[in-house]
């Protein structure tokens, strides 16, 4: 849950990832190797669009029983980096049970994000 930050390349990433990434540097091991890994990653994330004029609910896990870790704002713009089912949700874009894994821990409905499929748009989450 780090605060966002922007690097040079205009990609969006946590604190905690830039602060992995500084650290990489400076140690030059195996934490270099790690992030070259994420950043070739980071570069194949898409980024997609909660439904306008909502503010989406982030819970822990894949469904409404999970708590609720934050709350995004109106015209946030989400990457999606796994989906995994869950509880059904009815929202703008139809009901489904898919959940979009936006961070460690952080999940959203697809439901409220405008991917342009019905169905998974990126790989199972493990």
């Amino acid at each position: 849950m780090g605060a966002m930050g922007i690097n040079g390349g205009g990609t969006i990433m946590s604190a905690d990832r830039v602060e992995e990434a500084e650290r990489a540097e400076e140690t030059g091991g195996v934490a270099a190797e790690g992030m070259a890994t994420l950043a070739a990653t980071a570069d194949a994330v898409r980024y997609y669009s909660v439904a306008p004029g909502v503010r989406l609910n982030v819970r822990r896990g894949p469904g409404t029983a999970y708590g609720i870790v934050r709350i995004l704002p109106e015209g946030a713009r989400i990457p999606i980096y796994c989906q995994t089912p869950g509880t059904n949700v009815s929202g703008p874009y139809g009901t489904s049970n898919i959940w979009d894994n936006i961070d460690n821990g952080e999940y959203v409905s697809d439901a409220y994000v405008q991917t342009g499929s019905d169905g998974y748009v990126r790989p199972r989450c493990s």
